[in-house]
């Protein structure tokens, strides 16, 4: 089949979809503590979200399971060998000043607009589609395919971890998973999110409340403090961006950032760390003044582990949430780094360069494929024949996917150029057009794999 095949498979699908889409995003699948149950184990919001697709796709006779509540599996075929699709449905906290209301599923002028649009939610509409659309047509026969959305890929990917690891489920012979950029990624940085602890009185601060998920920005921070005027009037001649709130007693001053994802905290602007940074200066704290500017630098120079590699790039460290009460201040930060960091070495010098107590939450090792390989080529071609891009290349992210936790498998897509749709950020969108591209490119994908790997 050529390019204008597969679009005549899928455009029938076009409109559907994006209905789908809609209803999709409705549902703020965000992870949710306080509903957490043994069979929600991320929350609510993400549970509803995994029983909607899977009840699409029993509905279009496809095989379902639920996995324990971790994520959804939607099967065609049987095999010791098969392809699989890793997508996920759960997405950021809605943070920032929204235009429209962030799970409204929005359309205008081409493009809808939702949390979770495009970071990735369209992409795992626009798997299943490309997959009913193959069934539809029989194209599908009985190759051995899966798609596998999971519920956790923002906050560590327990999701697959529970889907191979406690579940046994086989690793495909060939995967991708559709929540990086086009044309594909042979390679991501390692991980590590940290946790830095320092016993300080940072009186008369009550409290301090910054970030979402440690893969962001933290875009607000709220520093609760007894009324003091000449605070405000600090922070005004210093420019600072923030509001405040008189409750009576205190003064809750907001300090006011930028969102970005965790992996190019360069485009964002950390309203944290300009807390901390105001707190030590006024208050001339040197402790605090040191550690703002230790985690000012986003690629780590100030804390002297600046580095980068041909393959994977500069390290980069995002402090994602921060929490100061009762003498205790807390904060996670998301390291990413190349194939040459030692990462528990770095931990150790960063625990005793900022004279805090740090101990690693969770940790993925970097990735690395041939891109010469077999594999590469094949999803290469793909996006070439049915873009027309014969000049974009393969490369490597600072961002994790799925293609870390789940074997033999490559981030393909999901967006193109520089329309990354403002991940993580407010305004999250997607160009319909893109949309319906990427159902062709991912039939496309599966049944070019489907030949790679011997079945048809």
């Amino acid at each position: 089949m050529n390019k204008n095949d597969y679009l005549k498979l899928t455009k029938p699908y076009f409109e559907k979809a994006l209905r789908t889409l809609q209803e999709f995003v409705r549902i703020p699948s965000v992870h949710d503590a306080n509903t957490i149950n043994k069979n929600m184990p991320y929350g609510k919001g993400v549970h509803t979200a995994l029983i909607y697709i899977g009840e699409l796709a029993k509905s279009d006779g496809f095989e379902v399971s639920y996995c324990d509540g971790h994520c959804v599996e939607i099967q065609h075929g049987k095999g010791n060998d098969d392809l699989a699709i890793f997508a996920h449905a759960d997405v950021v906290p809605a943070t920032g000043n929204w235009d429209n209301p962030p799970f409204s599923g929005f359309i205008k002028d081409g493009y809808i607009y939702s949390r979770g649009v495009s970071d990735d939610k369209g992409a795992a509409i626009a798997s299943y589609y490309a997959l009913k659309a193959l069934k539809d047509a029989g194209l599908l026969k009985d190759i051995p395919v899966r798609l596998v959305i999971g519920g956790n890929e923002e906050r560590g990917s327990t999701c697959m971890n529970y889907y191979f690891n406690t579940l046994k489920k086989a690793a495909p012979k060939y995967g991708f998973t559709p929540d990086a950029t086009f044309p594909l990624i042979y390679g991501e940085k390692g991980i590590t999110n940290y946790e830095s602890i320092l016993e300080i009185d940072l009186s008369p601060i009550i409290s301090i409340n910054g970030g979402e998920a440690a893969n962001s920005v933290i875009d607000k921070t709220v520093v609760t403090l007894p009324k003091e005027d000449k605070f405000l009037n600090f922070l005004h001649n210093k420019k600072y961006s923030f509001t405040y709130e008189d409750d009576g007693s205190n003064y809750k001053v907001i300090f006011h950032g930028k969102s970005a994802h965790g992996s190019t905290p360069e485009f964002g602007f950390n309203a944290g760390i300009a807390a901390l940074k105001a707190i030590g200066d006024y208050f001339d704290n040197k402790k605090i003044r040191e550690l703002a500017k230790q985690y000012h630098d986003v690629f780590g120079a100030n804390l002297g582990e600046q580095s980068k590699s041909e393959l994977l790039g500069l390290t980069t460290f995002n402090v994602g949430l921060i929490n100061y009460e009762n003498g205790q201040l807390t904060f996670v930060t998301n390291f990413r780094y190349h194939e040459k960091v030692d990462v528990n070495e770095t931990i150790k010098r960063i625990e005793n360069k900022t004279k805090t107590k740090v101990r690693i939450l969770s940790t993925s090792k970097h990735l690395l494929f041939d891109p010469t390989s077999d594999f590469v080529k094949t999803l290469l071609k793909v996006y070439q024949n049915e873009t027309g891009d014969k000049v974009s290349k393969p490369f490597t992210i600072g961002g994790g996917t799925y293609a870390k936790e789940c074997p033999n498998t490559i981030a393909f897509g999901c967006s193109f150029g520089d329309r990354h749709g403002n991940i993580h950020a407010p305004n999250e969108y997607l160009l319909i057009e893109d949309f319906n591209m990427q159902i062709r490119i991912y039939a496309h994908a599966i049944m070019a794999l489907a030949k790679l790997g011997g079945f048809i």
